[in-house]
């Protein structure tokens, strides 16, 4: 290809191939959190705000643990890329309970949804049924989220769902499935989804955290105990530092005011900063990062295209869609290849083609 002419205005393709993530660790959902611009005592609210009113309409609505697992994992990948002041968190959750209830094969229609919502407010009396007037406008925003839910997670269906794997490992060491210790872990994995972790870990590192700390808070955690565990380890591909993530992220939240929202809130504060000393122990002896593939980030290059994308998905304001240019999503990594090597036929670098 000829080089271009001074006079020839260099021109450059946009484009942004996004791969869905099937992990999103510390580093990245603190970048991408600063890149939206909210601040930790917020994020913090909303996040757990957010998942308090999926797993309230949830109940109310029967769905699943499935459903539940699958929509935080939807709201909290949205939040990611969206800032908190382009839509309002009730509508945000209900979006992505809207969505998962599809991904999981539990299908509500988003009036469902809102009713419920809405009926959880009010005395019995006054509670309305879903084909309401009332429910249209919020209706159709939730419909409209439901594409920026998708696109947030890069249209990634899979989730982790370790309440069966709690249950068979309860059941591998020696816990009856009524038991206090199986109750408790039960409710830990729930709880989980209050916080990030199920975006940077494995199931399998998840359901290790929540029986650990169900086993510690009883007081069933001894040194027998934990090389058992351990020696299981290497079995589900995970590591000390990984389960060592989990457990940390779940105290952090039962260690805060935020404590009342959980499953736990009858446990006192006390027990769980009892808990905490001797895995701050353990870190330190073992020099254990806080976060697993933590990197501090460098400056970044200037960007190919003149643009910064965010790494979460296509970064647009809510109503913005196609404002630079056409969005299109391929699915197909040969097919995008061929794209590329197509485009690469067109497209002129600074200093010519």
């Amino acid at each position: 290809m000829s080089t271009a002419s001074n006079g020839d205005r260099v021109r450059r393709l946009p484009n942004y191939v996004q791969v869905a993530d099937a992990y999103i660790f510390q580093q990245t959902i603190d970048e991408r959190l600063k890149r939206v611009g909210v601040t930790q005592a917020r994020e913090d609210t909303m996040r757990i705000a957010g998942v308090q009113y999926i797993d309230q309409v949830r109940r109310a609505l029967k769905l699943p643990v499935r459903t539940f697992n699958t929509a935080c994992m939807y709201f909290h990948k949205f939040r990611l890329v969206h800032s908190d002041s382009e839509y309002s968190y009730p509508d945000a959750a209900a979006a992505s309970l809207f969505t998962a209830c599809k991904i999981e094969d539990t299908l509500k229609k988003s009036r469902d949804i809102l009713c419920a919502a809405h009926n959880l407010k009010i005395a019995p009396p006054d509670q309305l049924s879903p084909d309401n007037p009332m429910f249209e406008p919020a209706s159709r925003t939730v419909i409209g989220l439901e594409r920026l839910m998708l696109e947030a997670a890069g249209f990634d269906f899979r989730s982790r769902h370790p309440q069966a794997l709690v249950v068979n490992l309860l059941k591998r060491f020696g816990h009856e499935r009524e038991s206090r210790i199986a109750r408790l872990a039960y409710k830990i994995s729930i709880d989980l989804y209050r916080t990030f972790a199920p975006l940077k870990q494995t199931t399998a590192a998840l359901a290790f955290a929540c029986v650990e700390l169900a086993e510690r808070i009883e007081g069933a955690w001894d040194s027998t105990q934990a090389a058992v565990v351990e020696n299981e380890y290497p079995r589900w591909g995970i590591d000390r530092a990984m389960v060592m993530e989990s457990l940390l992220d779940l105290l952090d939240l039962y260690t805060t005011n935020f404590r009342s929202h959980t499953a736990l809130s009858q446990i006192s504060l006390d027990t769980f900063l009892a808990v905490r000393i001797p895995l701050n122990t353990e870190c330190d002896r073992g020099h254990l990062p806080r976060y697993t593939e933590y990197i501090e980030a460098q400056p970044p290059p200037s960007p190919a295209n003149g643009t910064w994308s965010n790494g979460g998905g296509i970064r647009q304001r809510l109503g913005e869609r196609g404002r630079d240019g056409t969005v299109r999503f391929l699915l197909d990594p040969e097919r995008e290849s061929d794209e590329a090597r197509v485009r690469a036929q067109y497209v002129i670098g600074d200093g010519g083609g």
